[in-house]
């Protein structure tokens, strides 16, 4: 058993009594040299590392105005809300302003700190130095941050301790990885069971016709095409004395209740604009076609409340199973058929044009037969998912836990 000390701060504890302390702007000088993306290739700063500008980054048109990095620089988001966003540089590059670019003054293995930088508790204890008005634009300047202290373990400890860290999260990284292979499979398998019944029926020996609609092709012979406003009007009903406070929600395809009272200041300060909506009713979230080809955009709502008026709430005219309907649209959803339907600068959909969408009419008992079928296998499926992210997440946990008791000296990698 190793003799260990108190570190004298909190989000250390106590550390090995060969390890001594250092400030931050002991170990690291900063490069704040400007450049142009135009001469060094614009770089992103990310939970994952430094890597080439993703296609997500917010882009600005004052690409003259960057940081320089160099190969071996280490870069970290100042930004409280991009806590873990850090890395060694392996590129040349430039990156936003908002990122510190530090480089080491001394003799150090930098991938230990790299590990040691992506802690959660330096995470925390780098936010506890910063400074601003809400916690989305809190940030940590380097004038405060080079006085965090930090471990300083001998350099050949530092040596073990990233090696060991490299190879165990590589097999906790590939595990995880394999593991969201599989919720991907799944995810696709759920897609096709919902595309094969809501366009082919149940009935695998059924006579069929061509639907005329090319990205379905055949559907069952007895079955109706109509547009959406055959079965669907567009409900438009204000919350105009604010009187309803069940608040509701599109997420990832469901519509979900979301708290009224929440302050993390993305709720309007009234909501008299808001939609009343009911029962069966189909939300589709119509804006920003272009910018956006992995949201889920239909939801059905399964309880009386108001959601925002900005997406479209179908409501049934006629007697159907407003659930076919939704995993019908919801196969559409997937198919990338509403990508084709928008227009104007944010390339988006009012009823009247989402309403001419051509879908099917089974007979109604064939509809509640479809929905009760997929209603299960969904759940089926959807219950291996929810197992499956939960491993992902105790794999999370355990090499978060892993990292921060080996770069604190709590656990000993064995000298070689």
């Amino acid at each position: 058993m190793r003799e260990m000390k108190d570190s004298g701060l909190k989000w250390l504890g106590k550390i090995p009594a060969d390890w001594t302390l250092a400030k931050i702007g002991g170990l690291y000088s900063i490069r704040n040299e400007k450049v142009s993306d135009k001469d060094y290739p614009p770089l992103s700063v990310t939970n994952k590392g430094i890597l080439p500008q993703l296609e997500t980054a917010a882009k600005t048109n004052d690409g003259d105005n960057r940081k320089l990095v160099r190969v071996g620089d280490f870069a970290i988001n100042s930004r409280s809300d991009r806590r873990g966003s850090c890395g060694i540089s392996p590129y040349d590059g430039s990156v936003s302003l908002i990122n510190i670019v530090m480089v080491p003054r001394k003799e150090m293995v930098p991938t230990y700190y790299e590990w040691l930088f992506h802690t959660t508790q330096f995470g925390d204890e780098n936010y506890r130095w910063g400074h601003g008005i809400v916690d989305d634009l809190w940030t940590t300047g380097w004038q405060d941050m080079k006085k965090i202290t930090i471990p300083m373990p001998p350099l050949d400890e530092q040596r073990r301790i990233a090696k060991y860290l490299d190879a165990k999260c590589a097999e906790i990284d590939a595990l995880a990885a394999d593991i969201q292979t599989q919720i991907d499979t799944l995810e696709q398998y759920k897609r096709s069971v919902i595309t094969e019944a809501v366009t082919k029926g149940l009935n695998p020996d059924v006579e069929m016709k061509d639907s005329g609609i090319e990205w379905v092709g055949m559907i069952p012979a007895h079955w109706i095409i109509h547009p959406v406003y055959t079965y669907f009007g567009e409900r438009k009903n204000k919350n105009r004395f604010g009187a309803e406070d069940n608040l509701l929600s599109l997420s990832y395809g469901r519509v979900i209740r979301k708290d009224i009272n929440t302050s993390d200041g993305l709720l309007p300060e009234s909501f008299n604009t808001y939609n009343i909506v009911e029962a069966g009713d189909i939300i589709i979230r119509p804006t920003d076609l272009q910018n956006d080809k992995r949201s889920l955009r239909t939801g059905l709502v399964k309880e009386h409340g108001i959601i925002t008026s900005a997406y479209i709430d179908l409501c049934p005219i006629k007697k159907v199973d407003s659930r076919y309907f939704h995993f019908l649209l919801h196969a559409y959803d997937v198919m990338k058929v509403f990508y084709n339907m928008g227009n104007g600068v944010r390339q988006g959909l009012n009823y009247s044009e989402f309403s001419r969408l051509m879908v099917f009419e089974p007979p109604y008992d064939e509809q509640v037969a479809i929905a009760n079928h997929l209603d299960a296998k969904c759940a089926e499926i959807d219950g291996i998912i929810a197992q499956k992210q939960d491993q992902l997440s105790t794999l999370e946990a355990y090499k978060k836990s892993l990292i921060y008791e080996y770069v604190t000296g709590k656990k000993e990698v064995p000298a070689q």
